[in-house]
């Protein structure tokens, strides 16, 4: 299978927080690379449309708040400036001389990959001595020149119910996450919507309202619904759903539960290489059942039916750090791209990151870099230690005064000392929830314990945004302390970058890594998840087991199958060396041998659980 097909690279870079790839795609689709950019928060697409429009000198005319429908006008407003600026870019790039060899248009056709045939014939341009030739062959170079997709992400579980300037609860549909749909939606974007973080019905449901989802004349979607997922039980739920309501799914992106960057939403034990496997085994069967549930809606709906497949992509993402890796998932997977993100923090052309945090990320550690409990969301976060966010929560307690203002509140969802939702990284939850704790006379390192684990929740909304307003000059009148959440697998680069350098080590032209040993991708998810499972059980109490014993026996039972999955996939690893896969072998029996050691441990606790 073709890496590239209509893509001219084979990888994308995914959403990272909600400021790092803000304005991704005016960084990187001139060179044919695509990104997403997330369209959670409304307020800095509207920070983000001033700068560029000012920048630019474009006119702008501001979106505010409780104006009319503003929060979807705001995205739809940005999205269509950024596409603006970027048709500009590949104008200019297209009448750029290929004498110059710093000009865009070189550089283009130099970042390609060299299995593109376009890579070929621009180098084959390059040694040519007959200038009319010459001349025939850069102006078909230039005509294939095309930008990256923006693609746009949508974290599904942020979606509050939205109010007016007089407190009065709005209608459904301008929630926070149907009103980004529509935001994406009316956009002149010929893109993808990311659908992540699981199953909104009433997104889903809300998604039919728009014509740009249906196929045209041509068989073609102006917009492209792309489903996030973390294993196939996920993609296939999905898809039934929507494909009853004649939505076809373009693209199951594929991410690793638990290596990978920001909320980190685990399986039940079940490991990337065997849900890899899953999606290669029915991916053909799963085409052909959601096209023909899709037509038959869409006749029965009077709109026009697809004429052929217009194609379902798997893409993967999640801990890659290597081109032999990357090739591997190509190779052996049959995958249509792979999605490369924290190692983009460390390329300044190509992400939005304040020049602090950037060199914090340069300096960390492997253990710096870990799986926190600082959402409000309640859900596992990947982050770094000693982030300006992180210091500033202590410095706020230390002061009397923890938590946020909560100026944006997309994560809202605690009712413990209100009727309506508030978020637990709020001043007003935080002092309450403090007081509360102080009056249980718990012992003074039992009320420490339960105050920091109060205090560890940090203003996502404010933080994740910082890094794009601190750069960009921007001024909110709110002070900015950056938060950042990189994969793990940012331990393994150490410098800063520039575009070229990193695409050209996702390729196999030169290798970024540091010198910290770096197991392969699947052992050090591997790795993650057993420690999880390990973290798991320990949160368990005695009078818990039953309610839990279930999921944890499904977890253990398909961790093991997945180490036997690995048993038999080292061998197939053709492209590394018989020492590479010697050393993961072993480091696989090391893991078996760590969880059923532990399994044993906690027989009296669980006594249904089996060693492998």
């Amino acid at each position: 299978m073709s890496k590239i097909e209509n893509n001219l690279h084979s990888f994308h870079i995914p959403v990272m927080g909600t400021a790092f790839t803000i304005d991704c795609p005016l960084r990187v689709a001139k060179y044919g690379i695509s990104s997403v950019v997330s369209i959670v928060d409304d307020e800095l697409c509207e920070n983000m449309r001033k700068h560029y429009a000012e920048l630019h000198k474009l006119p702008y005319q501001p979106i505010e708040k409780f104006d009319d429908d503003y929060r979807a006008r705001r995205i739809t407003e940005y999205l269509n400036l950024i596409n603006l600026i970027l048709n500009r870019q590949i104008d200019s790039i297209k009448q750029e001389s290929f004498d110059d060899k710093d000009n865009d248009i070189n550089k283009y056709f130099d970042m390609l990959p060299e299995t593109s045939e376009y890579k070929e014939l621009y180098q084959s341009m390059l040694n040519m001595t007959d200038p009319d030739q010459k001349k025939r062959v850069q102006d078909n170079l230039r005509a294939v020149i095309k930008a990256g997709d923006i693609d746009c992400n949508i974290m599904t579980k942020i979606d509050r119910n939205n109010l007016d300037k007089d407190n009065n609860e709005l209608p459904v549909e301008y929630s926070d996450a149907l009103s980004a749909l529509r935001g994406f939606a009316l956009s002149d974007l010929d893109a993808g919507i990311v659908l992540s973080a699981g199953f909104n019905r009433r997104l889903y449901a809300y998604i039919e309202q728009f014509d740009d989802f249906f196929p045209d004349e041509n068989n073609h979607l102006k917009k492209r619904i792309i489903l996030k997922v973390s294993d196939y039980r996920s993609s296939l739920t999905q898809s039934k759903f929507l494909s009853k309501k004649g939505l076809w799914i373009y693209e199951h992106r594929i991410e690793s539960g638990l290596n990978c960057g920001g909320h980190a939403f685990a399986t039940e034990g079940y490991l990337l290489g065997p849900i890899l496997e899953e999606f290669k085994q029915h991916k053909a069967e799963l085409e052909s059942t959601n096209l023909t549930a899709c037509n038959t809606v869409l006749v029965d709906k009077g709109k026009r039916p697809f004429t052929s497949s217009p194609g379902l992509k798997v893409t993967v993402q999640g801990g890659i750090g290597t081109s032999k890796e990357n090739d591997f998932l190509f190779d052996y997977f049959n995958v249509n791209n792979t999605g490369w993100a924290s190692p983009f923090l460390l390329v300044p052309e190509a992400t939005v990151l304040d020049s602090k945090t950037r060199m914090l990320l340069v300096n960390a550690k492997r253990n710096d870099f870990y799986l926190s409990g600082i959402s409000p969301l309640g859900v596992p976060f990947n982050t770094v230690r000693n982030s300006e966010s992180e210091i500033e929560k202590l410095r706020k307690f230390e002061s009397g005064r923890p938590g946020s203002i909560c100026p944006k509140g997309h994560l809202i969802s605690n009712t413990e000392f209100s009727k309506r939702q508030v978020c637990t990284a709020s001043i007003f939850f935080q002092k309450r929830k403090i007081k509360e704790l102080e009056a249980m006379h718990l012992s003074p390192a039992a009320l420490k314990e339960a105050i920091l684990k109060v205090i560890n929740k940090a203003c996502l909304c404010e933080d994740l945004a910082a890094a794009a307003l601190i750069t960009n000059k921007v001024n909110n009148k709110r002070d900015q302390h950056s938060a950042v959440c990189p994969g793990a697998n940012l331990a393994y680069f150490s410098r800063l970058s520039t575009l070229k350098e990193m695409v050209s080590h996702i390729y196999g032209r030169i290798s970024l890594l540091n010198d910290t040993y770096r197991p392969n991708m699947f052992i050090s998810e591997l790795q993650m998840y057993v420690k999880f499972f390990k973290d798991e059980v320990g949160k368990v109490l005695s009078n818990e087991v039953a309610k839990r014993e279930k999921y944890l026996n499904n977890f253990q039972t398909n961790l093991f199958e997945g180490m036997d999955y690995y048993t038999t996939l080292i061998p197939k690893l053709v492209n590394e060396s018989a020492e590479y896969k010697s050393k993961m072998e072993d480091e696989l029996e090391k893991l078996k041998e760590e969880l059923n050691q532990f399994i044993q441990k906690n027989k009296e606790l669980f006594p249904t659980f089996a060693s492998a």
